[in-house]
C-alpha cells in the first residue's frame, strides 16, 4: 500500500527493538521502520534499539516511551 493521507500521515511513531531479540529479529524491526517511513512523514518515525535486550523491555526503553508520551500527548489535569 502507498502513503497514508489525511491527519494520520503526520502521526508520531516510536518503534523500539532489542538487538538480541530471538523471537523477532532486529532485521524485521528495521524493515518495519522503513515501511512506516514510506507510509507516513519519515521525520515523525523514531526507531530505537537497545543493546543486549531480548524479547522484553528495559529501563532505558521505558524512559524513551515516557519521553515520547510526554512530548506528544497533552498533560492530564
Amino acid at each position: 500500500q502507498g502513503p497514508i493521507s489525511g491527519v494520520n500521515k503526520d502521526i508520531a511513531v516510536l518503534q523500539c527493538h532489542g538487538d538480541c531479540d530471538p523471537l523477532v529479529p532486529l532485521m524485521f524491526g528495521s524493515l518495519t521502520v522503513e515501511k512506516l517511513k514510506s507510509m507516513i512523514n519519515p521525520a515523525n518515525v523514531t526507531f530505537r534499539t537497545y543493546s543486549g535486550m531480548m524479547h522484553s523491555s528495559c529501563i532505558e526503553e521505558m524512559m524513551d516511551v515516557k519521553q515520547f508520551i510526554d512530548k506528544h500527548l497533552p498533560p492530564i489535569d
